[in-house]
């Protein structure tokens, strides 16, 4: 599976492209609409995106260079609260506009929500799209409450300390191990959703489970309360650790979804410590049997926790596979 659809809502808001010069603007996934009024303008979570082919290798493409000022010059920006940047041209040439959106930060005093590699396998893979340092974004924000970050080529990030940062995910199609270490290392006391999308070797996931000890212990972490380790070929890996972690206590949600979990993950979910304080286990995408199915809904399902067990795969000749990767 690869990404093949667009958001078509961000923060709890639908999006809406930004189109310069027209009476309207085009709702995802619809033709054109009437755009919303004036009153309605920070209701929504505009999207900038170009989808254009750009030979230039050291910055977005200039069509998206010059939609993203427009955007940035007009009435949208001083009242927006979210913001999705898709395709800057072809993502897998043009690197991300990040010196852009945080030079930007002063015409954008009401941001709070922003999701940077909004983009279908059409437009880009995801584990081609070309994204840089995105830390100075934290640092550029500091009121900022989420960063959704899609992409892996030339993808860095450090440690880093913000106050108000609520949800931080990376979706990746393989998630290098510094990138683990620098959220590990971070203070970020009001994070209460993590996501991080191991992926598979094959495009840069050098993740193991002993790297991820640190985040699973919780010490820095004091009010996460969803976990997401998602994507990963490791995930009976990822399995086990969890089982075992501190910070499995005061979560509502644990996703392991998207990756190639098996019964051997599975059991040691079961085997662990209890998972009966959860609102939500999260395992869709996975290899698990029907008899294991069984065993987690009679487990759990009474004590009121959800678990996702949909999208169920069969394991091919040549082993198990995650969601999303290249």
């Amino acid at each position: 599976m690869t990404i093949n659809e667009r958001l078509t809502t961000f923060a709890g808001l639908p999006v809406v492209d930004f189109e310069p010069g027209e009476g309207g603007e085009d709702r995802e996934g619809g033709g054109p609409a009437e755009g919303p009024g004036q009153g309605d303008r920070a209701a929504v979570a505009w999207r900038v995106a170009e989808n254009d082919f750009d030979e230039s290798e050291d910055q977005a493409s200039p069509k998206f260079l010059a939609k993203l000022e427009a955007f940035l010059a007009g009435p949208e920006a001083s009242t927006a609260t979210a913001l999705v940047i898709g395709a800057w041209g072809y993502a897998a040439m043009n690197p991300a506009p990040l010196n852009e959106i945080c030079a930007a930060a002063s015409r954008l005093p009401a941001l709070r929500h922003l999701f940077i590699g909004d983009m279908t396998y059409e437009e880009c893979e995801v584990s081609w799209i070309k994204l840089g340092d995105v830390t100075p974004v934290l640092a550029a924000f500091p009121s900022l409450h989420t960063l959704r970050v899609r992409g892996g080529e030339d993808l860095e990030f450090h440690p880093v300390v913000h106050a108000e940062l609520r949800e931080l995910a990376f979706e990746t199609g393989g998630l290098p191990t510094a990138i683990v270490e620098a959220v590990a290392e971070s203070d970020l006391p009001r994070l209460r959703h993590l996501e991080l999308w191991l992926g598979t070797d094959n495009y840069g996931g050098d993740v193991d489970a002993d790297d991820l000890a640190p985040i699973l212990s919780g010490a820095r972490l004091p009010a996460l309360t969803y976990l997401g380790l998602r994507d990963a070929e490791i995930a009976d890996e990822v399995a086990a650790a969890v089982a075992g972690a501190p910070v499995v206590a005061r979560l509502t949600t644990l996703d392991l979804s998207l990756g190639a979990l098996s019964d051997v993950g599975a059991t040691a979910l079961l085997t662990g410590q209890p998972l009966t304080h959860l609102r939500r286990l999260d395992l869709h995408h996975h290899f698990l049997s029907e008899a294991m199915m069984a065993r987690l809904r009679d487990e759990l399902t009474p004590a009121g926790v959800e678990v996702d067990l949909s999208d169920r795969q069969e394991e091919e000749e040549w082993g198990r596979f995650i969601s999303v990767a290249e």
